[in-house]
């Protein structure tokens, strides 16, 4: 885990080389938070992780999550609160260069309460941080839902080239680190922002100036919460629009409170991530004829076709996926077109009145799709541009999610029946597709529960992290499954109920896949914390207990874990 920490610029030549195959392959799984620690919560917790590869130096690999390491511990002050430390951020950046083999966790320094362990109060300051770095300087806080993606470097000539380099974008939403109106960076209660990189090998050894400054990509109003962004570069050679970076989000526009209009939005950038145009590309929907937009996805094929993905719902109340489509990098879209109907997914919980996974005061879901195309990257030459669209549902029955594919060879005019591609048995959620840019492989990982939807918090709720691998258009097998953990040990800072957010990721590379998930095996279950969820559930208003913390346990302690198939 320390092994990044000591490279040296020679090292850092690597990522100009070619890649030599190994002699044998590595089993197994990695941490990749590795600079978290299993106590005390929040400390420990860790959710919705991102993944990026590097399609010039398929060696490269960045990772994002949201990553509580420098919030202050529930024991700092009242032992009974676990509150988000105010200004502090949450999103956590990881790198490998081995493929996914090791990972490390940079510190840089920011606002922080990671010494804020209690018993006294504390107050947060500046100090170490294993977050992204730049936030607090531009008066903004990092604030989660990770999504990165790598492209190509501008030359001499003003001209993308994968000779000029390579970029890592990191998005995610950035909220103001002002309380008040005059000292808002921004306005509204939550933007979409960008960092970047040109080095990552100074940023996984602690440089914080290898970064660039957070921009702000959305077009906020007073009334704004951007959220649920997912972020793309056109990484293909071949394409007209090469090194445009595209990123979709739903703009709720009541704060994200109620049932204001909630379109999809694209931004979009031709100049590196320096500026951003926004466009809206669907109904400004959320009201009592049409439900609102959710979880959007975005790709290009080696033509600099753009594709957005949602999930959404016809005038007939009918849950779908919609798709748009650009041929002009951007400019104009498509009118949305329905690519299938998908059914819901867990229960509805009364605790925190959402669906859950597992059971009252549980894991929230959603049916959000994952997309990925094989567009030939780096050079896009030859690519076949099939088009790999996945999700999970449970149009099988009730306690029978499984997770699905569905493919295109027409560059998404039409759409192949969904065809069941999760293990028997598996009660499948969040699972995420990558296809190898030759088309040759596809890729998926998910969490697998264990157990039905149950009623009560006083039995365990297993589940585990699975990686699926198979040929295009064939059978998918299984090529791991983590260890697994009882998500009653996971949690959302107010204890109400557990918390693992709302997705996982894959990528692929013409020789290897690899993937991350949310991973609950090293997290403690609190009987505390069981019944106070259960009282919750039984419609009582009791008073919240101590975490488990005294003695310390690893209560709340969810990680993020990879498997990669690289030799």
């Amino acid at each position: 885990m320390y092994r990044l920490r000591l490279l040296t610029a020679a090292a850092a030549a690597v990522l100009l080389l070619p890649i030599l195959p190994a002699a044998a392959a590595v089993t197994g799984d990695q941490l990749v938070n590795t600079g978290s620690t299993s106590a005390p919560f929040s400390q420990n917790k860790q959710n919705e992780p991102g993944l990026a590869v590097d399609a010039a130096h398929p060696t490269v690999l960045a990772a994002g999550a949201n990553d509580e390491i420098d919030m202050e511990a529930c024991a700092a002050g009242a032992p009974n609160t676990c509150p988000f430390t105010q200004g502090v951020g949450v999103s956590g950046i990881y790198f490998s260069l081995d493929s996914g083999h090791t990972w490390t966790q940079p510190t840089y320094s920011g606002w922080s309460a990671r010494d804020c362990v209690g018993p006294a109060v504390c107050a947060a300051h500046v100090g170490p941080i294993g977050t992204l770095p730049g936030y607090y300087e531009k008066g903004l806080v990092s604030n989660g839902d990770p999504e990165l993606a790598f492209g190509p470097r501008k030359g001499a000539d003003g001209n993308f080239s994968w000779a000029a380099g390579s970029r890592l974008y990191y998005s995610n939403i950035a909220t103001n680190f002002g309380t008040t109106r005059s000292d808002q960076a921004f306005k509204g209660s939550g933007a979409i922002a960008v960092s970047r990189t040109d080095n990552v090998v100074a940023a996984a050894n602690n440089d914080a100036s290898a970064w660039m400054a957070p921009v702000i990509v959305s077009k906020q109003s007073s009334a704004t919460f951007s959220d649920k962004e997912q972020i793309w570069a056109d990484n293909a050679a071949s394409s007209p629009y090469f090194g445009n970076v595209y990123i979709c989000n739903v703009s709720f526009r009541s704060n994200g409170h109620g049932g204001a209009p909630a379109p999809v939005m694209l931004h979009r950038s031709s100049d590196g991530g320096d500026s951003w145009t926004t466009r809206q590309i669907s109904a400004a929907v959320n009201n009592a004829q049409i439900n609102g937009r959710q979880g959007c996805a975005v790709r290009t094929d080696s033509a600099g076709r753009v594709y957005v993905v949602w999930s959404g719902f016809t005038q007939a109340g009918v849950s779908v996926f919609y798709q748009v489509t650009s041929d002009n990098g951007g400019a104009n879209f498509t009118r949305p077109q329905v690519v299938t109907a998908i059914g819901g997914i867990g229960q509805l919980d009364p605790v925190t009145g959402r669906s859950t996974i597992d059971g009252v005061a549980g894991s929230r879901t959603d049916v959000f799709p994952s997309i990925d195309i094989a567009n030939g990257a780096p050079t896009g030459v030859g690519a076949l541009n099939t088009v790999v669209l996945g999700w999970s549902d449970d149009s099988a029955g009730t306690n029978m999610e499984r997770a699905y594919v569905s493919y295109s060879s027409d560059r998404g005019a039409s759409y192949s029946p969904k065809q069941a591609v999760s293990t028997t048995g598996d009660r499948a959620n969040q699972p995420a597709v990558a296809i190898s840019p030759n088309g040759g492989t596809v890729y998926m990982t998910y969490n697998a529960w264990q157990a039905p939807w149950q009623m009560t918090t006083a039995n365990a709720r297993p589940m585990e992290g699975v990686v699926l691998s198979g040929p295009t258009r064939g059978t998918l097998a299984e090529v791991h499954r983590g260890v697994s953990g009882d998500a009653r040990g996971s949690s959302a800072n107010s204890l109400n109920a557990e918390f693992l957010g709302d997705y996982n990721y894959a990528v692929a590379t013409d020789s290897y896949g690899a993937a991350v998930w949310n991973d609950v095996r090293n997290a403690t279950d609190c009987p505390a914390v069981d019944a106070y969820r259960e009282a919750l559930a039984n419609g009582g208003t009791p008073t919240p207990p101590v975490p488990c913390q005294f003695p310390m346990t690893a209560f709340g302690n969810t990680d993020i874990y990879g498997y990669t198939s690289a030799p």
